[in-house]
Parts: structure tokens; sequence; C-alpha cells
């Protein structure tokens, strides 16, 4: 960290001082007072989104460009440039200079775009940005935002330069309301314009379609089907009426008729040829009378031919008063009455029957044309329903085209509320970007060491050693410092003090495997990887046992690096011993049994048996046997001295991993069950791991 603050410094000493200057554009879009009294408030999410359509807007190339081209215009022209030429600009001669500001000039009033693809304009385009005034340039030291959830948006602009802070937000907002309004304005006519064209062309499909109806009712004869149906269906109704009545009529003249004929006798009709001549006048105006009546109502009941039937009628009455006078002196004068009544039975008997035909023509003929009215009502009434559909449509056109004006002239209009003026320097950054870089990098060094230990499997403690395997932990010994130890000196008086903690913490670990061993004997140390500390564990187990006066015997069973014979050159050897060679290993308190480093293992010396009988022997002797073998690496080797070992231990060295092959040994050690005692935790280098 104070490296990177050092770094930092030499970058930040030089940083210039920052200016920023701001603005406020009012747009009516959440603000109630600039709208019609009878709107509604719109939804939040409405509110957001008109907000954002305004903010991304102003942030568009386009509106940045005619920034951009402003500033290079000012810079170009102006005796005090906002910013100190680059060496772009700087190297351009007059006549460049010249072509540069009448390009940026012509694209600011045009709102045009460099083409890039063009080889001078992609050199403009390059000089705007040396001079940092490009549009991303501008966009990242500008903040546009809503103020809060007022009716405000806040334009901010930062720069080395108060007066090109105020220029750049002054002339951005400036630039963005024009665009805005006329944008605006341009979308409000062309919606104008398309909803009066529709209007138009509603109108003329409507007119069309009502000449088209009016034609069709003139050349089919229909000024209104409604009504003219309802008067067809009264007419049928009553013609159908008179054709009831006329029947019934009928039916009550036959009946009345014949009553009147059975109360005559035959034998009186010689009285009446007297009146012979008078009824056959009666007869033919009886006739005529029945002409006059279907002509009446085939002319659809005309008045002409009622009162020619009227008159007729009053003729036969006249003529049938008489007829009934000149019978008066027959031998039927009796009868004179019911003669008269008959007889006007028998004239209304003839209307009524002459009548019903001309009905029944009559209610065929509406019947046709109810027939022939219905295909005309339906083609109506298609027709009457597309028009009723237009003019719909229309009122909803109209109804839109009359809203968008009252829009247009109620429609809030963007305004910058106060000009940006140049503001006073911000506060200095540096100390806050030296102590943000010391922070950084403090993370970084953390996050790095966090990192090594989480990848760092290493076992440092017995503790870990513990819960990883599962097996306890009989102790552990510290890391002696200093050369490479002699092994014949370790326990000299000039080496107490060196060697005071670690003889401490091995009495500890030769309680503890008494502990383990109870009336066992023979004990063996091994460990999972060459180097881990075994061979100076065994000799210094094998002194610390002679120290409480036990007569201890170390075995050397380690073929492959028989440190313990090359450090102690023992007199007796496992080849000899073991092969039925007896020594006089039986009159010292410490035996030794090295091994000449061959290539062997200790079930090729002998067999089991004897091998077996061999350690009762040496049980017998010693009140302690222990064996260093091989390490698990070499598992045949040493899987063969643990077969006769009572308990075995094995050393682990501190910063060890269990990976690989040493989960296979730590496997095999599981295997053995109660055999196996525990593990010596070796080279500690805290005191902690006393503690664990």
């Amino acid at each position: 960290p104070v490296i990177t603050m050092l770094v930092s410094y030499f970058f930040v000493k030089n940083i210039p001082d920052s200016y920023t200057s701001q603005t406020q554009i009012a747009t009516g879009i959440a603000d109630q007072s600039q709208k019609l009294p009878d709107s509604q408030a719109s939804p939040e999410s409405q509110v957001f989104t008109a907000f954002s359509n305004l903010i991304a807007t102003m942030k568009t190339q386009k509106i940045l460009n005619q920034v951009s081209y402003q500033l290079m215009m000012h810079d170009l022209t102006s005796e005090t440039p906002f910013r100190l030429p680059s060496k772009v600009l700087h190297d351009l001669n007059a006549s460049a200079r010249a072509h540069a500001l009448a390009v940026y000039t012509k694209l600011y009033l045009t709102h045009g775009t460099l083409m890039l693809w063009d080889k001078d304009q992609s050199g403009l385009n390059m000089l705007l940005g040396s001079m940092h005034y490009a549009p991303g340039s501008l966009e990242s030291k500008l903040i546009v935002e809503r103020a809060e959830n007022s009716d405000f948006i806040r334009v901010e602009f930062e720069s080395e330069n108060s007066q090109l802070s105020a220029f750049v937000v002054n002339t951005l907002v400036k630039e963005f309301i024009d665009y805005h309004t006329f944008t605006e304005s341009d979308n409000q006519g062309k919606s104008l314009r398309s909803l009066d064209s529709l209007l138009q062309k509603k109108k003329a499909l409507m007119d069309k379609k009502a000449d088209d109806l009016r034609d069709y009712k003139i050349k089919n004869h229909i000024l209104d089907v409604t009504d003219q149906s309802n008067a067809l269906y009264n007419q049928l109704s009553e013609l159908e009426s008179k054709k009831q009545q006329a029947i019934k009529d009928m039916a009550a003249n036959k009946g009345a008729i014949q009553g009147i004929d059975n109360k005559f006798n035959p034998n009186d009709k010689k009285f009446v040829g007297s009146t012979s001549k008078l009824n056959t006048r009666i007869a033919a105006h009886r006739e005529q009378m029945g002409k006059y009546s279907d002509a009446w109502q085939t002319s659809g009941f005309n008045n002409y031919y009622k009162i020619k039937a009227d008159s007729v009628k009053a003729l036969l009455d006249e003529e049938t008063a008489q007829s009934s006078e000149l019978s008066g002196d027959s031998p039927m004068t009796q009868k004179n009455g019911l003669r008269s009544t008959k007889l006007g039975l028998e004239t209304t008997l003839d209307q009524a029957k002459y009548s019903v035909a001309p009905i029944e023509a009559e209610i065929t003929r509406i019947k046709v044309e109810l027939d022939n009215l219905v295909p005309h009502s339906a083609v109506i009434a298609d027709m009457q329903n597309s028009i009723d559909i237009d003019n719909k449509e229309y009122v909803d056109l109209l109804s839109q085209y009359n809203k968008a004006k009252v829009n247009v002239t109620f429609t809030a209009k963007l305004r910058q509320i106060d000009l940006a003026v140049p503001g006073a320097a911000l506060p200095s950054k540096k100390i806050v970007i030296l102590v943000a870089s010391a922070i950084v990098s403090e993370i970084i060094c953390l996050l790095v060491l966090f990192v090594i230990f989480f990848m760092d499997n290493a076992i440092r403690n017995p503790r870990t050693l513990v819960n990883q395997t599962g097996f306890p932990s009989l102790g552990h010994l510290n890391l002696i410092q200093g050369q490479t130890l002699d092994l014949r000196k370790m326990w000299d008086a000039e080496n107490n003090s060196k060697m005071q903690q670690y003889k401490d913490l091995l009495r500890s670990i030769r309680f503890e495997i008494d502990q383990e061993l109870h009336d066992n004997k023979v004990l063996a140390i091994t460990s999972l990887q060459e180097g881990e500390g075994k061979t100076l564990l065994a000799i210094s187990l094998a002194y610390s046992y002679s120290i409480v006066n036990k007569k201890v015997l170390l075995i050397d069973g380690n073929f492959t690096n028989n440190t313990i014979s090359k450090t102690v050159n023992p007199q007796y050897y496992i080849e000899d011993f073991f092969r039925g060679d007896r020594n006089v290993l039986l009159n010292s308190n410490i035996g030794i049994l090295g091994n000449r480093g061959s290539d062997l293992t200790l079930l090729e010396i002998d067999n089991e048996r004897i091998i077996q009988q061999k350690f009762r022997e040496l049980k017998a002797i010693y009140d302690i046997i222990i064996i260093e073998v091989q390490d698990m690496k070499k598992m045949n080797k040493a899987k063969e001295w643990l077969l006769f070992a009572d308990k075995t231990i094995a050393v682990f060295e501190n910063g060890q991993t269990l990976t690989g092959n040493k989960r296979i040994a730590v496997s095999y050690l599981k295997s053995l069950g109660p055999k196996f005692a525990g593990w010596v935790f070796n080279k500690s280098d805290s005191a902690e791991d006393a503690v664990n």
C-alpha cells in the first residue's frame, strides 16, 4: 500500500482543479398546473418513462455533436480558448484552421455528423478527440438526471475550466430544448394533418354511401322500408278480418235462407208467375251489384264503385218491395214477410260471396309486395349499418382530432430555470485518490493472502491433523534450530539450553506412549514419507527410556535409509541376530540392532515363526523395544515390521499435506485398529501447538 500511494502521488500531483456548473430544466411532466384542469395525473411508470426518454435524448450523439462543434468554433475563433491547443490543433496552419472552422460551422447549422470514412472529416474528428471535445469525452464528465421526484432534470458538467463547464451546460440545454421543441411540434403537426386527412376521407365515404342508399330507394320506389312494411301488414290484417267476416256472413245467410225455404210448400210456385218479369230484373240487378262489388274490391276500395254498388242495391230494394206488393193477392200472402226476408238475405249472401274473391286477391297481392320488400330491406339495412359504422368512426376521429388540437395548445414546454454560471473549484481529490489507492492495494494484498491461505492444504498444527485423519495426537516436538544435528552429542550438557524444550515435549510423548503400551513392549515408529524425523524420535525415545532405568533396545528396521546404523555404528546387526547369532545384547541398558543397508525385507531374513521367537526372547530381556521402520511410501517393507509390533506411532512433519499416496497410507494405518496409537507432530514452530 505504501508503494501504491507513492506511485499514485506522482500521477495525481499535476492533476488540475475541477470546476462544475449546473442548471435545471422544467419539463411539465409531473406538474399538474401545466395540464388541462380535468386531466388525471399520469401513472408513475409513465412519468418515469417520459423522464428516461428526455434524459436519453439529451445524451444522444446528435445533441452532443452540436455542443462539440460550438466548442471547437469557440476555440478556433476566440482569443481566450477554453483549453490550450492540443498538438494536432497547434500544428494546423491558418488555411487548415479556416477550413476546419468552415466545416464545423456547416455541420452545426445543418445538424450534420462527421463521416469518418471521409479522410478530411476523419481528421476533423481526430481534432475533436485531441481537444477532448468529442461526444464521448463530454458524456464522461456529464451528469443528467431527474432531481429526486420533482418535475426538473438536473444537468451538470465538470471540467478544469469554470467557463468551459458553464458553456457546455448552457449550450447543451439550449440545443436540447430547441431540438425537442422542433421535434414535438413537427410530430404534432404530422399527427393533426394525418387525422384531418382521415376525417376528410371518412366524410367523403359517408356521403357516397348516403347517396348510394338514396339512389337505391328511389330506384326501387322505397321511401321508408319500415313504414311501408307496417302499412302493408296493417292492410293484410284488415283484409284477413274482412275475409273472415264475409265467410261468417255467407254461412249465416245460407243457414237463414235454407230455413225459410223449408217453410214454403212447392205447390205455391204456381202463384208466382205474375211476378216473373219483376224477378228477372231483380236477378239482373243482383248480378250487376256483384260486379260493382268486385270492382270496388279490386280497385283498392275505390269510392266510385262503392257509389255504383249502393245505387244498384237501392233499385234491388225497391224492386223487392214491388214484388212483395204484387204477391199480396196470391195464396202466398201469408208468407210475403218470409219471402221479403229471404230476398234480403239472398242479396246479402250475394254481396258476401262476391266480396271473398277480391279480398283473397288483394291479400295475395299484398303478400307479393311484402316478399318483394324483404330483399330490399336487407340491402338497405346493410347499407344503413355500414353508414352507421362509418359515422361512429368519424365521430371517434373527430374526437381525437379535437383532443390533439387541445393538447397542442396545452402541451408543456421545456424551459431552463436559470443559466449555468461558472462555479468555484471543487475540493481536491488528490488525498481521496491516495487514500483510495492505499485501501484498494491493501484489499488486493489481503485478497491474495486469503487465496493463498484458502488454497494452502498444508497441516500446520496437531488439531488439524487429528481432524483430517481421525487419529489422536500423542504430542508434538519443536523444531531444533541450527545446523545438522549430531545425534551422538544431542544429549550432551553443552546442548541443554538448546534441547530443553525438546526434552520436555519428549517426556510428554513418552508418557502418552506408556499409556498406550500398558504391558506391551514393542513400539514401531514410521512416517508417511522420508525425512519427517522418525530417526531422531526413535533415538530420543530410547535415551529417554534409559534415563528412567528401563532396558531399551533400539532396532534400525529401515533397510533403505539406515541412518541409525550409520550414526551409532552398532556392534550387532539384524541380519545376524534373526539368523541365529546370539550376542552380548543382554548385557547393556541400551541395546542397538543396526542393519547393513542391504535390499532386504524382514521376512527375507527368516520366516515369521523364527522372527516371532526372536522377539519373544528380546521381550524377556528388554523393557521396551523401539523399531524405526521405513516410511509408508515403501509400505510393503514397513508392513512386515508392523506385523510384529504391539503398537505403532507415526511421525508427521509440520507443513505437509495429505494427498495421493499419503491418504492410502492413512487408510492402512486405520486398518490396524487399536495397534495404531496415534501421531507425533514434528517440527512445530508455534507455542499454540503445545495446547493443541
